[in-house]
């Protein structure tokens, strides 16, 4: 995909191996293979800029389209359902709305905008009374997730939808001046002592800072003091540490604070007033770290009616015509979405490749650089290459995990073989995956 390179700038070859797509009619293995491919072309980029060497860049197809779901396999334990059971797609009165549940308080958001009891009986003879774009704006209202189902055409002439295609896939601040710090990186481990300060969860930028985590950077991330996820902290944290603060108290803003003066990347996929909120704004962290480069997400894009909205991958695909195209593609009679959450690791490892081509620009002097990126426009980037793969992937099986265990606090797993391959660079992780607030918010 062309536009990955272009959007990256990181240039260089690299090769795919395996064969397979995973079933869709939008090319998302093809997406899979390109963007795990971003991160390796950015690791060689920096290895070349610090003085190391070429590294070849080997993708494996398969492994690539299997990270894009679950990369842990549980050994005599299992994760958590990873859905609410009030969550999923309903049919209104004129068509489909999802209902993003998990979390507490968007579960009591769809409540109050239903009035309805907490069941999926109740929820589903309510849904019917609406018509789903009321029924979105009055959840979204209430301070909830939801989306209804549109078409890709009728997405193309929505505000949010010709907003978002006007974007770039990778939005590049201007660079300004200054220099990274020499973080004591070497030739086989580029990122290692480079600090990453986290502020991501669901799913995209924790896909993100595991990738360079996997080449030695320390990253921290950083969780509010209730903030769980059961079915996802196992596949997301592994190589990290984690920690939690509250930003809403002065004592956690002080710490955040000095974490984020002692960082060289700042990661966050809070939506784009939330800091500011906080009064943590760009201006304010401008102040107090000039030297941090940011790589920030957001869902819908970041220009727009609906660049403030709160969403999710699941979201992203039925607004912006992805389950609409899959149902009509599968002659089904619901929304069909992408076999995997495509939007959230693609962007995932998109931001990961930013950030690499950020550090690589800074090591070579020519400024320290921000980049912005959305689940929308990843969207419309796999809308315009679709294919006709009807024929899933083998489940996977033990030729696809390491060897090794991994001992994690929920029990023995093991992990799929790393995706990427460089030549004197190896992908692994110098920490196994961890709980949400197991370790202390300072830098080691």
């Amino acid at each position: 995909m062309r536009e990955i390179d272009a959007a990256l700038g990181l240039g260089g070859d690299w090769t795919e191996t395996g064969q397979g797509s995973l079933p869709s009619c939008f090319a998302v293995s093809d997406l899979a293979s390109a963007s795990v491919a971003s991160v390796g072309q950015g690791v060689a980029a920096l290895r070349s800029a610090l003085g190391g060497g070429k590294a070849e860049v080997t993708v494996n197809r398969r492994l690539a389209s299997l990270w894009f779901s679950f990369s842990i396999d549980p050994q005599g334990w299992q994760l958590p359902p990873a859905w609410d059971d009030l969550a999923g797609d309903y049919r209104a009165a004129d068509g489909w709305i999802k209902l993003h549940t998990n979390a507490p308080h968007h579960r009591a958001a769809a409540i109050r905008a239903l009035n309805c009891a907490e069941t999926r009986d109740a929820v589903t003879r309510a849904v019917a009374g609406w018509q789903a774009a009321e029924l979105e704006a009055a959840v979204v209202a209430e301070g909830g997730v939801a989306a209804e189902m549109r078409s890709l055409a009728i997405w193309a002439a929505h505000p949010q939808g010709a907003a978002v295609t006007k974007e770039p896939l990778v939005t590049w601040d201007a660079p300004r001046k200054g220099r990274i710090r020499d973080w004591g990186g070497t030739p086989d481990r580029p990122l290692k002592g480079l600090r990453v300060l986290d502020l991501t969860r669901i799913l995209a930028g924790p896909v993100a800072t595991r990738a360079l985590a996997g080449f030695g950077a320390d990253v921290l991330r950083i969780d509010p003091v209730d903030w769980e996820e059961p079915s996802l902290a196992p596949e997301v944290t592994l190589g990290k540490r984690c920690a939690r603060l509250d930003l809403r108290s002065p004592e956690g803003q002080a710490r955040f604070a000095e974490l984020l003066g002692g960082a060289d990347l700042f990661v966050t996929g809070y939506r784009p007033d939330a800091l500011e909120r906080l009064g943590l704004g760009a201006d304010w962290r401008a102040k107090t770290a000039p030297h941090v480069m940011e790589i920030r997400l957001c869902a819908y894009g970041w220009t727009g009616p609906w660049a403030l909205r709160r969403g999710y991958d699941s979201l992203v695909q039925m607004s912006a015509g992805i389950a609409e195209a899959g149902m009509a593609w599968a002659g089904a009679g619901k929304p069909t979405p992408l076999p995997v959450q495509a939007l959230d690791h693609a962007t995932g490892y998109l931001m990961a490749g930013a950030a690499l081509a950020a550090v690589r620009d800074a090591v070579a002097g020519r400024g320290l650089r921000n980049a912005r990126l959305s689940l929308a426009r990843t969207a419309a980037l796999l809308a315009g290459h679709r294919s006709e793969s009807r024929e899933a992937f083998a489940p996977a099986g033990a030729g696809d995990f390491a060897a090794e265990v991994e001992q994690t606090p929920w029990g023995p797993a093991h992990r799929l073989r790393p995706p990427l391959d460089l030549t004197g660079v190896p992908m692994r992780w110098d920490r196994p995956a961890s709980a949400l607030g197991s370790d202390a918010p300072v830098w080691t």
